[in-house]
């Protein structure tokens, strides 16, 4: 994540980059998008319901001891897997890329993003743990600006931050999109709403 200086970084970034524009620039920096509690249990479940088999063939136990070793096997499965590292590594990644592109539309909703007059708003969305990284515009901005800008942007963002300069791809990205609103959306005399640009979840 980034520490407290870093943040004020990027919230002083973001503020900049909206002053330039009358469009509404937001930055979430997330840890995770979801906490994937579903996937433990189902592998878990799985690897429980395969157990059976080889002791049936191989060993001359119970019906009474296999189900007790069916038992055994889940509970420790569920406890090994449900470590938050082992989570996400389960999760196939078309599910944990759908989590995080299904979060950075509610933060877009939440953060209030729909409400611009010119539907202008933007939001920078990064989830570290999926490694997922999206620029959402309303539709003023989408139709202003051609999708592949936005990519652009987000490509140099992900390549940034895989060398460890997160607060820095941040700012670069916060800067680059300011640049982009302002062709278009130039500044109003109304000063913009003075609320929080950069949230960490």
């Amino acid at each position: 994540m980034v520490t407290q200086q870093e943040a004020a970084r990027i919230e002083a970034a973001l503020r900049a980059a909206q002053a330039r524009s009358s469009g509404q620039i937001v930055c979430v920096l997330a840890r995770a998008s979801s906490h994937y509690e579903v996937m433990p249990i189902v592998w878990s479940a799985l690897l429980a319901l395969a157990a059976p088999w080889p002791l049936l063939v191989f060993t001359d136990l119970a019906a009474e001891r296999i189900f007790i070793a069916q038992l055994a096997i889940f509970l420790i499965a569920i406890a090994a897997l449900s470590l938050p590292a082992l989570r996400l590594r389960l999760t196939p990644r078309r599910i944990s890329r759908s989590n995080a592109h299904r979060a950075a539309i509610e933060q877009f909703v939440v953060r209030g993003l729909t409400h611009c007059a010119e539907r202008n708003g933007i939001l920078i969305y990064v989830s570290l743990a999926e490694r997922y990284a999206r620029i959402l515009a309303d539709d003023g901005a989408a139709t202003a600006i051609d999708q592949s800008q936005w990519r652009a942007i987000v490509d140099r963002l992900t390549s940034q931050m895989k060398k460890g300069a997160v607060s820095d791809a941040l700012i670069g990205a916060a800067n680059e999109c300011g640049e982009r609103l302002a062709q278009h959306f130039p500044p109003h005399e109304a000063a913009a709403p003075a609320f929080q640009r950069f949230h960490l979840l």
